[in-house]
C-alpha cells in the first residue's frame, strides 16, 4: 500500500513532464487505432464471411432426396427459428409448341430467410420479393427466351398452368452458384399438388433456418444427435464457403493483414515512448539508489508508476475506440448492407490487453535497467551507460512483437511472412543507418557547415540514431504495404477476373460437334473457348499396390480413390497452369504419363517417377507421374487434377468440354444454340463471377476504411520516434546557441539530420515494402505475377524523407526561438 502512494505520488508528481504525457498519449491512441482497426475488420470479415447465407438463403439447412419429417421444422420453430421448406428438382416446361429443360426451385412465401430475391416485373423495375404465390411462377431470363415468353403469360409446368409473375434478375440458391439449365421459381404447394415432388421424384428436399447464433447452434447440436434419413446431410455455410474458398481465404486474408499491420504500428510507438521515459528517469534513479532505496523498491516504484499511468489511458483508449467503432460502421456498413453483423467486444478488450502487453514487453527492459543504475551515477553519467551482460530480459521485447503478430494474423504463415520481412526490413534499416554514420565521419569535415553539424549531430547520437532509422522504417514499411502494397494486391486478384472471364460451360460436346459448335459460337459472339476432352475412369493401384488395400494419411483420399474420376489429356500444358516438379510430357513420351496437381501429390503423397494404374472403359492404362502442376482453380478455364499424354489416351471413350465467354444480353441467340445442340449442357457460372467481384469491391472498401486509422498510428510512429531524441537535441541548441550559433544555422543543420534520417528510412521501407507485397502476393494471395508498384513506393519513399524532414524542423522550431539561458536552465 505504501508503495502504490508513493507511485500515485510520483505519477501526480511528474504529470507535467512530456516523456509520461506522450507516453499516456502513445498508449490511448494506439488502444484507439487497434481497437478501431481490429473491430472494423472484425465486422467486414465477419460481413464477408456471414454473406454465405444470402448464397444459400438462410444460416443452416439439412437436405435429403426425399421429403424430411415435420420434426425438422417444428424442432427449429420451437427455438424461435425462421424456417422455410423447398424442393429442387429439373423439370420440362411447356408453352407456344416450345419445351424447356429447367432448374426448378419450389418453395414457400418464407424464402429467401437470408440474402435478397430480385425480380423485375411487367414494368421492367427491380424489386425484392419472396416465394411466388399459388400459381404463379418466376422464371429467369434465359428461360423467358427459350420459351418465348413475357410477364403475364402462361407456361405449363408439371402439367399445371402457371402465370409468370415475374423475372428473376438474382437468387439465393443453396450455395449452387451454378445453373445447369435455365432457373425457375414455384410455389411449394403447387408441385406438391402436381405430384412433382412424390415417391420417384428426382427432387431433393431441404429444410433451412435462420436466427441468432446461439439458436441456431442449439438446432444444429440437435439435428446432429439425431439418426439422419438416409442420403440426409447438413447444408452448412462452411460447405457453402467451400465453393468459393479462395475468394473468401483471400478477403479474410487482407482483413487481418490490414489489423495486424496497424497493431506493429501501435507497438512500435509505445515501445518509443517508453523507451525515452526509461531514459528521462535515469538521474532520478540514481538519486534514489545514493540515498539508500533498494533496487527493488525502484523497480516497484517504476512499475507501480507506469501501471497507474496505463490503467486509465488502456480504459478510456478503449472506450473511446468503441464510440469510433460504431461512428465508422455507421459509414461503412453500407458494403455489408444486408448481414446484420453486431458489434463484437472481443476486439476491443484484446486491443487494450495487447496495449499492456506491449507496454509491459518494451517498457519492462529499460525500467530493470534503470533499477540497477549504480549510485555513482549521480556525479557520472557515464556509469548509467556501462555494457551490461545479456539476460534473458532482452528477449522481452521480441516475444511479445511476435506474440502480437501471431495473435492478430490468424495464420502461421501469414505471421511468418510478416515477422520474417520485418525482421529483414529492420535490419536492413540498422545496417544503411550504421553505413551512413560511418560515412559522416568522414565526408563531415569538408562538407557544408550545415550538413557538417547535422551528420555530426547523427554520429554523436549513434545508438538514438539507429534506433530512430529503424522505428521509422518499420513504421513506413507497414504504411506503405497499407497505402501502397495491399490496394495493388487487391488490383491484382481483380485483373484475375476481367470482364471476359469464361463464365459458360459446355458438356456433352462430340468429336463431330466440335468444328461446328465453334463457328455458331463465334457467330453470336462467343470468345475465349478453352476445349479439352474428358473420360471417364477409377483409379486402380498406385506403384502396383492395389488402391483397395492402400492406406493414406489423408482422409481424403478413400473418398476419392472409390469415386469416378474425370481424366483429361493435352499436347501442350494448358492456361492456368504451372508445372513445379518434373517436366511436361508434350505430345508423344515413351511411356505413358499423367500430370497430377497438387492436391493429388498431397492427398496420395505421390512424387515424380510414381506410377498410377487406371480402368478407362475397357482399357487399362499404367502411367508414370510425370509432373506434378499447380492450378488456377479461380481461372475459370477447363481444368483437370490428372492430365495424360494425347499419344497414349488416344482411343479413349471420351466427350468434350468447353469454357467460353459470351457477353450478356445473348440469351435469345445462346437459346437457338441450345436447340441446334440439344444434347449439350450449358451451365451458367455468371452468378459465382459476381459474387467474387462483389467480394472484391467489399474487401477493397474495408482496406480504404482501415487504411485510415492505421494512419494514424502511422502518425505516432513518426512523432514519437522523432521525440526520442528531443532531449539530448535542445541540450546540444542551446551550447550551440551560447557560442554564437545563428537559429537558420541550427534549422538548417536539424533539416540536413532529419531529410538524411527520413531517406534512409523512406528508401528501406519502400523495397522492403516491395519485396513483403510480392512476397504475400505469392504465398499468401496467390496472385500470380504480382509486380508492386515501384514507382509509387519510390515517391512514396521521398515523401516520407520530406515528411520526416518537416516534421524535425517543427519539433525543434521553439528550440530554435528560445534563449540561450533559459533552454541551459531547462536541460
Amino acid at each position: 500500500m505504501k508503495l502504490l502512494r508513493l507511485s500515485l505520488r510520483s505519477l501526480r508528481r511528474e504529470w507535467h513532464l512530456p516523456e509520461l504525457r506522450t507516453l499516456g498519449a502513445s498508449l490511448v491512441l494506439a488502444v484507439v487505432a487497434l481497437g478501431v482497426v481490429a473491430t472494423l475488420a472484425a465486422r467486414m470479415e465477419r460481413g464477408v464471411l456471414a454473406s454465405a447465407a444470402e448464397l444459400m438463403g438462410g444460416d443452416l439447412g439439412i437436405s435429403a432426396p426425399q421429403a424430411l419429417p415435420q420434426e425438422y421444422a417444428a424442432q427449429a420453430a420451437q427455438r424461435g427459428l425462421q424456417v422455410s421448406r423447398g424442393a429442387s428438382f429439373p423439370s420440362v416446361a411447356f408453352a407456344r409448341q416450345q419445351s424447356q429443360l429447367l432448374d426448378v426451385l419450389a418453395t414457400d412465401a418464407a424464402y429467401p430467410l437470408r440474402g435478397t430475391l430480385e425480380l423485375r416485373d411487367a414494368s421492367g423495375a427491380s424489386v425484392v420479393g419472396h416465394g411466388p404465390p399459388a400459381g404463379a411462377v418466376f422464371l429467369d431470363h434465359r428461360a423467358l427466351v427459350a420459351l418465348n415468353l413475357k410477364l403475364g403469360d402462361t407456361v405449363q409446368l408439371g402439367g399445371r398452368d402457371l402465370r409468370v409473375g415475374g423475372e428473376i434478375v438474382r437468387q439465393p440458391d443453396g450455395g449452387e452458384l451454378v445453373a445447369m439449365a435455365p432457373r425457375a421459381l414455384m410455389n411449394i404447394g403447387d408441385a406438391e399438388a402436381a405430384g412433382l415432388l412424390g415417391v420417384g421424384s428426382r427432387a431433393h428436399h431441404r429444410v433451412l433456418v435462420a436466427g441468432p447464433p446461439a439458436l441456431v447452434q442449439d438446432w444444429r447440436d440437435w439435428v446432429q444427435a439425431q439418426t439422419l434419413p438416409q442420403g440426409a446431410q447438413l447444408i452448412t455455410l462452411e460447405q457453402t464457403q467451400e465453393r468459393m474458398r479462395s475468394a473468401f481465404d483471400r478477403a479474410s486474408a487482407f482483413l487481418r493483414l490490414t489489423a495486424l499491420l496497424s497493431a506493429l504500428l501501435a507497438g512500435v510507438a509505445i515501445a518509443l515512448a517508453a523507451q525515452r521515459y526509461a531514459r528521462r528517469k535515469t538521474d532520478e534513479v540514481a538519486l534514489l539508489r545514493a540515498l539508500g532505496t533498494p533496487r527493488r523498491q525502484v523497480l516497484g516504484l517504476l512499475v507501480g508508476t507506469l501501471g497507474l499511468l496505463a490503467l486509465p489511458a488502456v480504459t478510456g483508449g478503449a472506450l473511446i475506440a468503441l464510440g469510433l467503432a460504431e461512428l465508422t460502421w455507421h459509414f461503412a456498413s453500407q458494403l455489408f448492407a444486408a448481414v446484420p453483423t453486431s458489434m463484437p467486444a472481443g476486439p476491443v478488450i484484446a486491443a487494450a490487453v495487447i496495449g499492456l502487453a506491449v507496454l509491459a514487453g518494451f517498457a519492462l527492459p529499460p525500467l530493470a535497467r534503470l533499477a540497477e543504475v549504480p549510485p555513482v551515477a549521480v556525479f557520472r553519467q557515464s556509469a548509467a551507460r556501462r555494457v551490461r551482460r545479456f539476460d534473458a530480459l532482452y528477449l522481452a521485447p521480441a516475444l511479445v512483437a511476435l506474440l502480437l503478430i501471431w495473435s492478430q494474423s490468424g495464420s502461421a504463415k501469414l505471421a511468418g511472412v510478416l515477422a520474417a520481412s520485418l525482421a529483414g526490413v529492420a535490419l536492413v534499416a540498422a545496417l544503411l543507418s550504421a553505413l551512413l554514420l560511418w560515412v559522416a565521419r568522414r565526408v563531415a569535415p569538408g562538407a557544408h557547415p550545415a550538413l557538417r553539424l547535422g551528420l555530426a549531430a547523427l554520429a554523436r547520437r549513434r545508438g538514438m540514431s539507429l534506433l530512430q532509422a529503424t522505428a521509422l522504417s518499420l513504421g513506413l514499411v507497414a504504411l506503405l504495404l497499407l497505402a501502397i502494397v495491399a490496394p495493388a494486391l487487391l488490383e491484382g486478384w481483380r485483373r484475375e477476373l476481367p470482364a471476359d472471364t469464361p463464365n459458360w460451360f459446355v458438356l456433352n460436346l462430340q468429336d463431330d460437334q466440335r468444328e461446328g459448335f465453334e463457328r455458331a459460337l463465334a457467330g453470336i459472339g462467343g470468345d475465349k473457348l478453352n476445349m479439352l476432352p474428358l473420360a471417364v475412369g477409377k483409379l486402380t493401384a498406385i506403384n502396383g499396390r492395389p488402391i483397395d488395400q492402400s492406406r493414406f494419411k489423408d482422409e481424403r483420399a478413400k473418398e476419392w480413390a472409390d469415386r469416378q474420376l474425370r481424366l483429361s489429356w493435352a499436347d501442350e500444358l494448358p492456361p492456368s497452369n504451372q508445372v513445379i516438379a518434373g517436366r511436361w510430357a508434350g505430345a508423344s513420351p515413351p511411356q505413358a504419363e499423367v500430370s497430377i496437381d497438387t492436391m493429388w501429390r498431397d492427398m496420395f503423397a505421390l512424387k515424380v517417377g510414381d506410377t498410377m494404374s487406371f480402368d478407362v472403359g475397357d482399357r487399362r492404362i499404367d502411367a508414370r507421374v510425370g509432373s506434378i502442376r499447380r492450378v488456377d482453380w479461380t481461372s475459370f478455364r477447363v481444368n483437370f487434377f490428372l492430365l495424360f499424354d494425347p499419344a497414349h489416351a488416344s482411343g479413349l471413350p471420351h466427350t468434350w468440354i468447353a469454357s467460353f465467354y459470351l457477353p450478356r444480353g445473348h440469351a435469345e441467340a445462346l437459346a437457338a444454340l441450345s436447340r441446334e445442340y440439344s444434347n449439350l449442357s450449358l451451365v451458367d457460372v455468371d452468378a459465382m463471377l459476381d459474387r467474387v467481384h462483389e467480394i472484391v469491391d467489399q474487401v477493397s472498401g474495408a482496406v480504404r476504411w482501415v487504411l485510415g486509422f492505421s494512419l494514424l498510428a502511422g502518425a505516432l510512429v513518426l512523432a514519437a520516434a522523432l521525440a526520442a531524441s528531443a532531449h539530448e537535441r535542445r541540450h546540444e541548441a542551446a551550447l550551440l546557441r551560447t557560442l554564437g550559433a545563428r537559429r537558420s544555422q541550427l534549422r538548417a543543420a536539424a533539416a540536413c539530420e532529419f531529410a538524411l534520417l527520413g531517406l534512409v528510412a523512406g528508401l528501406t521501407a519502400a523495397f522492403g515494402a516491395a519485396g513483403t507485397g510480392i512476397w504475400l502476393g505469392h504465398t499468401i494471395f496467390r496472385i500470380e505475377h504480382f509486380v508492386p508498384p515501384l514507382g509509387s513506393l519510390l515517391l512514396a519513399a521521398l515523401a516520407a524523407a520530406v515528411v520526416v524532414m518537416l516534421l524535425g524542423l517543427a519539433g525543434t522550431r521553439r528550440v530554435s526561438r528560445t534563449a540561450p539561458m533559459r533552454l541551459l536552465r531547462e536541460n
